[in-house]
């Protein structure tokens, strides 16, 4: 045999020795999952595969609070945005500008809320596409930061409602940067 020939059928050996020890670990991560040996059965399990106890971090839904709101910026005091199963979520306006969104749980009372920012626009119109040649130019936010309040709910998604940051009372105060989990 020539030189070549060995090295190559050695890296051939090398490669298929790899492949099957990362086949194994592969298939050993998914072993156990089902059932949870907790007494909870898949049929007890949310859309995200997830019980209400579980707090797993989930999908991000994001939503335009700015639109939500509409002309409810006008008038002092808590306006709801929306109600989503147990959740209600609550926006405090203060002389025009938003002071902070609580949201209250049916049974558990106040749910904690975060408050992020970014430079992207991250929810559109509710309930279909706006492409941005069809969009208004006085609609447009060019080079602003939102301000995102979020929540997560009994199946680990998070509520996330996004303002324009000119529209916060208290504009990035306590906010940290937004990273959408792909």
């Amino acid at each position: 045999m020539s030189m070549n020939r060995v090295q190559r059928l050695f890296t051939c050996f090398v490669m298929i020795l790899g492949l099957l020890a990362m086949g194994q670990t592969a298939l050993a991560q998914g072993k156990g999952r089902e059932g949870g040996g907790q007494g909870q059965g898949p049929a007890d399990k949310g859309p995200g595969g997830k019980g209400p106890g579980e707090k797993a971090h989930g999908k991000a839904n994001n939503h335009n609070g700015k639109q939500m709101l509409g002309d409810k910026i006008k008038t002092n005091g808590r306006h709801v945005l929306e109600k989503k199963g147990n959740y209600t979520s609550e926006v405090d306006v203060q002389n025009g500008k938003i002071a902070g969104l609580h949201v209250k749980h049916a049974t558990k009372g106040e749910v904690p809320v975060k408050k992020y920012k970014t430079k992207q626009k991250m929810a559109q119109r509710v309930g279909h596409i706006v492409y941005a040649s069809l969009q208004l130019v006085q609609d447009t936010y060019l080079g602003t930061v939102y301000i995102g309040y979020a929540y997560i709910d009994d199946y680990g998604y998070e509520e996330i409602y996004w303002f324009p940051y000119d529209m916060i009372l208290d504009g990035d105060t306590g906010a940290i940067w937004y990273e959408e989990a792909y």
